[in-house]
Parts: structure tokens; sequence; C-alpha cells
């Protein structure tokens, strides 16, 4: 793949090689396509997926070189796609019309979820330091959609998705301020962490508060649910589904997906067939006992990584129907692409992309 050097379109930031980026900020890693179709890494565990899976499609690599990619966000006017890499607090970019992967945007503090409103806004989760929710409004000014509720700061806005009544919904846990790779430790001011909706008058609602740090979440194709991963769930991560009312208020609690093979359920998508498209990966839980290996005792994984690595697909009942493995855990992913087929995945130092046989949701 060719990479060129080009400026980046806001702040006056240089534009970097896929190169340049590595070097300065984190690891890269060589990736070759597989020569033969169907491409062996997308199985199909569900006769259902079978459709979705293009024959004569392959995973690609288009950037390498970041520490923790997450927050993957299409916009379709500039043909792009806009990720996070955290702990380098910066949001990097893929252009579709010259194939290159640059510097976006620098001191981002330590964004994490991105996504465009219905017109073409981008809307960030600034995930430390200032601890808010921010738009970048056409002319390059941002506005503070929320930084506090009930006159304490938020903890650590995640992930955010734009209903098409204009409201603004972000999960809020406290992945941000726990430490200082993604971000500034600091003490959490909020009692619970919370899922919050903004409506379009502005107002802040808490419209759930009993998942102990909620992440990934996403509405079902009609926006009849809302769907939300609980990082902590008990005993492993899963996600929720919930009845959406037309005031926005929330009812009907279901476990959808249990991850009971000890991944690390993060973000997703929906299709337009309700399909969930999850970020999968191990949740680095630990064997209870040791295991020897090498000699010595050491506390192994209870889920294997290169089994886990990549995106496993649900259907609208929770049942896995497809995975697509990859080298890297995958952290989020996004639609994009002109005809809204391409699968890019946000996957830890690195970015792939996969055409697949369906469209987001949104």
């Amino acid at each position: 793949m060719k990479i060129t050097r080009r400026a980046v379109l806001s702040y006056g930031a240089a534009g970097m090689t896929m190169a340049a980026v590595s070097r300065a900020f984190g690891q890269s890693f060589p990736f070759s396509p597989n020569q033969r179709y169907p491409d062996p890494d997308v199985l199909i565990l569900d006769p259902d997926f079978a459709e979705y899976r293009i024959f004569s499609a392959t995973i690609e690599q288009l950037g390498s070189g970041m520490r923790w990619a997450e927050g993957p966000a299409y916009s379709r006017q500039e043909g792009a796609l806009l990720l996070s890499d955290i702990p380098n607090n910066r949001i990097m970019k893929y252009d579709e019309a010259d194939d290159s992967f640059s510097v976006f945007r620098e001191s981002v503090n330590f964004s994490n979820g991105n996504v465009f409103d219905s017109e073409g806004r981008l809307i960030t989760c600034e995930h430390s330091v200032t601890r808010r929710v921010v738009r970048t409004e056409k002319d390059g000014s941002q506005t503070v959609l929320a930084d506090q509720y009930q006159g304490r700061k938020l903890n650590a806005p995640n992930d955010v998705v734009v209903k098409s009544d204009g409201s603004v919904w972000f999960t809020d846990p406290v992945f941000g301020i726990n430490g200082n790779y993604e971000g500034e430790q600091a003490e959490p001011e909020q009692e619970t962490t919370n899922v919050y909706r903004i409506d379009p008058d502005g107002s802040l609602t808490a419209a759930i508060t009993d998942l102990v740090n909620p992440n990934g979440l996403a509405f079902s194709p009609d926006e009849s649910k809302l769907y939300v991963v609980e990082w902590k769930g008990t005993p492993h991560r899963s996600i929720w589904s919930y009845d959406v009312a037309a005031d926005g208020s929330l009812s009907n609690k279901v476990k959808l997906i249990d991850a009971a093979d000890f991944a690390g359920l993060d973000g997703f998508k929906v299709d337009r067939d309700g399909n969930l498209w999850c970020g999968y990966g191990s949740n680095g839980a630990l064997r209870d006992e040791p295991e020897q290996v090498d000699g010595r005792n050491i506390f192994t994984l209870k889920g294997k990584p290169e089994d886990l690595d990549g995106v496993m697909v649900f259907n609208p009942d929770g049942k896995p129907i497809g995975f697509i493995r990859l080298p890297e855990r995958c952290a989020n992913l996004a639609f994009g692409g002109p005809q809204g087929n391409r699968l890019y995945m946000a996957a830890s130092h690195s970015l792939y992309a996969l055409y697949v046989n369906t469209r987001g949701a949104v």
C-alpha cells in the first residue's frame, strides 16, 4: 500500500507517513492479505452468515503504528475514516481517495469514541483531562455538549451514538481516569457509571445508572432497542438490550449476549438486518491456578487471544453466526465506504478493513 505525505485537515498539524507514525508512537506490524478466496479468516459459524461474506474479498491492513486504536467513525462527505489513538492523544485519518493514513488532530484530551451526526459534524468523547463530549462545527470551532452531571464532572466519556431524532447517547465508565496511560489519573466524581442521553434541546439525562462501566452502545435498525456492553459484567462481559420508548426512556432490561468464552466485548455496530458486529479479544482474566510453562508456574489467560482476537458477529437473538479473525485484538469498528459495505476495524496497533455483503443500520 502506498502511503503519501499529506497535510492534515485541521489545526495545521503536519501529515505523517505510516513509517514515521510507527517509529514515533507505536509498534507497526506487517500484514499480507490471504491469497486464496474465500478468505480463510472470515469464518462461518452458522449458515446464516454465509450471505454476508463476499467470496472474493479479503481482510486488508490500512495503517499501523498506533498504541491503542479506538473509536472509528466514517464520514461520507469526506470519504474518510477517523479513529482515536488514545495513549498517543491524537485522532488518525484514513483517506479512501489516496489510501493515505495520517494524523488528523493532536492534543485531543485522550479522545475515545467518535461519531458523525446527520449534518456531518464530528462528535467526540474526550475521555480524560476535560472529560466531556464535544462537537466540531463546520467552521472548526467546538461546542461542548456535556461535561458534567448534577454539578459534578463526568467520569470518562467512552463511546457515542446519535439517534435519528438528534439525541446523542454516550457511555461514561472510568477507564480514562483509572491511570496515566490512556489519560490522567483522577478521582471519579459521579457515584455511578452511567449511560447518558443529550436531547436536542441540550438537556442531559442519566438513562441507565445500574451498569458497571458501560462501554460500547448501538441502536437496533428501527431504534426500538438500545444495546449496551457492560464491561464489568458478572461473571462475564455482557451486552444488555433495552426497549426504547418514544420519549427516550428505557425499559425491559434483558441480557442479550454473555461472553462466556472470556472475551473482551468492546465497541460494536449493528447492520441493517439487526446483526451485532462486535470488537472481540481476550478480557485478560487469569486462571485460578497456575500451570507449568517452560518449567515455571504461570497464571495463564482463561481465553486465548489467538482464538478470540477479531470481530464476532451475533444475530438479533444473540447467537454467534460469524467470526472475522484478526492478528490483533479489535476494540471497535464502523461501516463505511461509498456503498456503506466496508467494515473498518480498529484493532490495537492497526486499522483493518473488509468488504461485506451488508451495510450499517444508520
